[in-house]
This record gives structure tokens, C-alpha cells and sequence, in this order.
């Protein structure tokens, strides 16, 4: 059985075949998903998990060096917004319209659902190197 954080097998498959500028993506329970994105629905009911946990859990895992995060967030989920600043200080962070951020998610490995709901909870996350 495996030791590390993420239990996950789907999660944890994709994380490992991710290299250096891949992406990943989690969301909260409402956002669309384009067709053909491979979604990892780990949601259970409403607010389990929630968007935190699960970006603890896969921070544990995969290096990351940029995030995009949609522009709504700054006013409209700004507790979750410091939340995600807490998570990764030292990260760049690129704001895009939440209707581009909803288009770009075709371009991700995979598409994580929570069980999130709080406006624009949804974060791109692009992998970095661990040497």
C-alpha cells in the first residue's frame, strides 16, 4: 500500500506522469468541465472535501511553480484567495477572466472536483522541477 499523502489512485497516477509546466486543475463542485478533460470527482456532498484539503493534499505531491486563479476571486472569494497566498507565498500568480480560466481547463492533465462551494474556487496549478 502506498506511503505518501495522496491515496487517491486516479490523483495519484496523474500527478506522477506530470513533468516540468504540466498542469492540473481543482475546482470547486460547480465548474464545468470541457468535455474531454479527465475528471478526478472526488466530491462527496457540499464542502467535502473541500477545495482546501484537497490542495494540501496534492501540494504534498507535486512541485508547483506558477498558479492561475480567475480575477473574480480578488472580490468575490478574497478568503479563499489569502488561503491559496498561505498555501504557496513564494509562487507566482496569474489572473485571468473566470471565462478564460473555465476554456484553459481543456489544456490540464486532469480536472480535481471538490466538494467546494464558494465562488470561483478553482485554481490551475503548473508543475515545477524538484532539482
Amino acid at each position: 500500500m502506498k506511503k505518501t499523502t495522496v491515496i487517491n489512485s486516479e490523483l495519484s497516477t496523474v500527478i506522477a506522469g506530470m513533468g516540468h509546466m504540466d498542469w492540473l486543475s481543482i475546482g470547486d463542485a460547480g465548474m464545468p468541465v470541457p468535455m474531454g478533460t479527465k475528471k478526478i470527482d472526488l466530491a462527496l456532498t457540499k464542502q467535502l472535501p473541500s477545495f482546501q484539503d484537497v490542495l494540501k493534499n496534492i501540494l504534498a505531491e507535486l512541485e508547483v511553480q506558477k498558479i492561475y486563479l480567475a480575477d473574480e476571486i480578488k472580490t468575490q472569494n478574497p478568503e479563499q484567495l489569502a488561503a491559496i497566498k498561505e498555501l504557496l507565498p513564494n509562487v507566482e500568480i496569474e489572473y485571468m477572466p473566470h471565462s478564460q480560466l473555465k476554456k484553459d481547463l481543456a489544456q490540464t492533465h486532469a480536472f480535481v472536483r471538490t466538494g467546494e462551494m464558494t465562488p470561483f474556487s478553482n485554481i490551475i496549478l503548473e508543475s515545477g522541477v524538484t532539482f
